[in-house]
């Protein structure tokens, strides 16, 4: 096994989501003194517990900073052609500048065709095809939230991107691709790896900065990691069984009292041990998580300025 490095630092994702949401706070007072009230409209079809909570997240933040929100909640049997119906009143809206339609959506809905149906200058997800390539092609985009964040907490950490070799392990449309993308924008050599990828453990292993993002706990061992490497994990796995805890856990007084009370512990697709290798790393939770909702009012602000033809932020 590698040795570990001197000092292993915590890249803290609540401390640099409150930076965010201040700078954020300061733009809309700078907006709404030219008249522009920046304003985001969710929309979430039927009962999801885990989905309410964020969502309801999401919308008091909005409030909080100064952004107008609005929740929409059509019930579960709405049909796609309803949404779609939903979707092109609210693109004709002047006051709402970003639309986010909440994941996942009822069996019987074609998200594909709803989350095209935004107007790409108020999709804040950055899901649209034309956002996605306007971020491939170096414009001004809209840009998902989550390697959003990472990106800046790399920017505001001070941790060099330029000339780094990162690997993202994950090819997803929300993470992995746009992830591997804004690297590449800030001028690292990128390799993008996934679950049939040959020698993980060997692309891993030569990565300056790893972003682990393939939704399996653990799957990245304190062998694929070179020591002093700047380890990002985006995993967000529910470990429930006691030899999983065990295996990643043990001796953790405080994790431990956690899984016993909840039955469950939270960790992400870096096996634990392994960050004592690296030179900073983002802890789960309480890493790249609390980004995702700053940087959506980030974007928020941001496609008020892009739909107005206001400067923006590179």
């Amino acid at each position: 096994m590698n040795k570990t490095t001197a000092a292993a630092q915590v890249l803290d994702g609540n401390a640099i989501a409150t930076a965010i949401k201040a700078e954020v706070a300061i733009d809309i007072e700078r907006l709404r003194a030219q008249g522009i009230q920046p304003g985001l409209t969710v929309v979430m079809v039927g009962n999801h517990p885990a989905s309410e909570v964020y969502v309801r997240n999401k919308v008091k933040t909005s409030a909080e900073l100064g952004i107008a929100s609005e929740l929409l909640t059509p019930p579960g049997s709405v049909t796609t052609e309803e949404m779609l119906q939903l979707i092109e009143k609210l693109n004709a809206r002047e006051d709402v500048d970003g639309i986010l339609i909440q994941l996942p959506l009822p069996a019987h809905v074609d998200a594909k065709r709803l989350l095209e149906a935004v107007s790409p200058e108020k999709d804040v997800d950055g899901f649209h095809p034309v956002n996605v390539g306007r971020l491939q092609s170096g414009q001004p985009a809209l840009v998902p939230c989550t390697p959003a964040g990472i990106i800046e907490t790399l920017r505001r950490t001070g941790i060099p991107i330029a000339g780094k070799h990162a690997v993202v392990v994950g090819r997803s449309d929300i993470v992995g691709k746009p992830m591997a993308m804004l690297l590449l924008h800030e001028n690292a050599t990128v390799t993008i790896c996934h679950s049939k990828t040959k020698d993980l453990e060997g692309f891993c292993r030569s990565a300056d900065i790893l972003v682990a993002a393939i939704g399996k706990a653990g799957i990245i061992t304190p062998e694929m990691v070179r020591p002093g490497a700047v380890l990002i994990d985006v995993g967000m796995n529910r470990i429930q069984s006691q030899a999983e805890f065990d295996r990643f856990f043990a001796g953790d007084a405080k994790r431990e009292a956690g899984f016993k009370k909840n039955g469950s512990v939270l960790m992400g697709d870096i096996d634990p041990h392994a960050f004592a290798l690296a030179s900073y790393y983002t802890p789960v939770p309480g890493g790249v998580g609390p980004l995702t909702i700053a940087m959506l009012m980030a974007s928020t602000v941001r496609a008020a300025r892009l739909r107005r033809g206001l400067p923006v932020s590179t």
